[in-house]
């Protein structure tokens, strides 16, 4: 069994500001949660339990003061606490194993490596009630009507219906974007069924760049679009139309939107391109090896260039439809030394500086390409290391 979600777009309408009503009362109450998550530990030292603060809004909903939340529903509110508690299980449990790590971790000299990536969480925070973006139901508070309708909480949506929704539906979400589109994302658990792809018995390796999206073992490379650089342009324009508007105003929240709206199309352009490569790579290889890459790490050095890019986001969806597939992507440490190492010899040539896109092993004097070399090397350390078990899946939930 498989967990998979399915998003459709609602129709515009004036029945939609229900639902924006119903998500600005979620972020209410998410800010409300915060601070009580706050107090109760600045008193007690402990956190909150989750079963304790929903029994304390649900009390809270009686009062004429907070009568308004009930329009949100008590299942929404519960997946509110639910999300609240586990996101501070996860900031507390990261603390503790930094804590043990700390304490069992030799002392390193200058020249030794990591022993593994720092993690960095925070624990959750207050939101702005505009920016919030969703809220969720279960079992209750909407229902599938025939066609492509859909009540929630009494009123009747549309929504473009693109494909058949299974019958066993765990959750319905109701999420806005930046625009103010609302989306529904049905969350369903169905048979984990791979398309009859043919398999090609191929492998291959992949390196990113800055330069070259992709560089594959065999050669090829894969150059990326970079939508935001080619949006850039137009977005100064109206980034400068939107600082020439009185803040708040009518002509203030127009230019706004224009420039929300070039950022959704980068982001869309983008995501569809993803899809396109994915397709592309699974098609011609049974298995992909790539580094496992700290896209934060780079990103403080390089900044806009890797948002661009968006590997993560790439990796999540290669993923998913290598999954579809029955392919296997597979991840390298990422301290393995992909682009020091003679893919021929196994030289290691420790002072290859980031400027250097050619070099030659000082051991067998073979010419190497710095990214295809690296590729090459991707490839037989992740196949080794995939015969020895070694497996680190990529794939994450994503909406389709």
């Amino acid at each position: 069994m498989a967990i998979k979600t399915y998003k459709f777009k609602l129709y515009r309408s004036k029945k939609n500001r229900h639902l924006h009503q119903r998500i600005n009362i979620s972020g209410i109450i998410w800010n409300h949660c915060i601070a009580l998550h706050r107090r109760y530990y600045k008193l007690t030292g402990k956190s909150l339990n989750a079963y304790e603060l929903m029994k304390h809004l649900t009390k809270l909903k009686q009062l004429p003061k907070y009568n308004h939340w009930n329009l949100v529903g008590s299942q929404a509110i519960q997946d509110i606490v639910q999300r609240i508690d586990k996101a501070y299980k996860l900031f507390f449990g990261n603390l503790k194993r930094k804590a043990s790590t700390r304490a069992t971790r030799p002392q390193r000299g200058p020249g030794s490596p990591k022993s593994q990536p720092r993690v960095r969480t925070s624990p959750p925070s207050f939101k702005k009630v505009k920016r919030y973006s969703s809220f969720t139901l279960k079992q209750a508070g909407w229902k599938l009507l025939d066609k492509n309708r859909i009540r929630i909480q009494g009123t009747v949506y549309k929504f473009s219906k693109s494909r058949d929704i299974p019958a066993d539906v765990k959750t319905v979400t109701v999420k806005r974007d930046p625009l103010g589109n609302l989306y529904l994302y049905f969350v369903v658990e169905e048979e984990t069924s791979q398309n009859n792809q043919p398999m090609t018995g191929n492998s291959a390796g992949f390196d990113f760049g800055l330069k070259t999206f992709l560089t594959a073992s065999n050669g090829k490379q894969i150059e990326s679009p970079l939508y935001y650089r080619e949006a850039m342009a137009e977005l100064k324009l109206a980034q400068q139309n939107l600082a020439r508007k009185v803040k708040f105003s009518g002509g203030w929240q127009k230019a706004r939107m224009v420039v929300t709206r070039i950022h959704q199309r980068v982001v869309n352009k983008r995501r569809d391109w993803f899809f396109k490569v994915s397709h592309f790579l699974t098609d011609q290889y049974d298995q992909l090896f790539f580094e496992d890459l700290s896209m934060k790490g780079m990103q403080a050095l390089w900044g806009r260039k890797i948002s661009d890019l968006a590997r993560s986001e790439f990796m999540g969806i290669l993923g998913y439809v290598a999954s579809t597939k029955g392919k296997v992507v597979h991840l390298v440490n990422r301290f393995y030394p992909s682009s020091k190492t003679c893919s021929d010899c196994g030289h290691v040539y420790k002072e290859l500086k980031l400027s250097e896109r050619q070099w030659t092993c000082a051991v067998c004097g073979v010419i190497h390409d710095r990214d295809h070399n690296a590729a090459l090397n991707i490839h037989s350390e992740g196949a080794s290391s995939l015969r020895l078990g070694d497996v680190r899946p990529v794939v994450r939930a994503i909406a389709l």
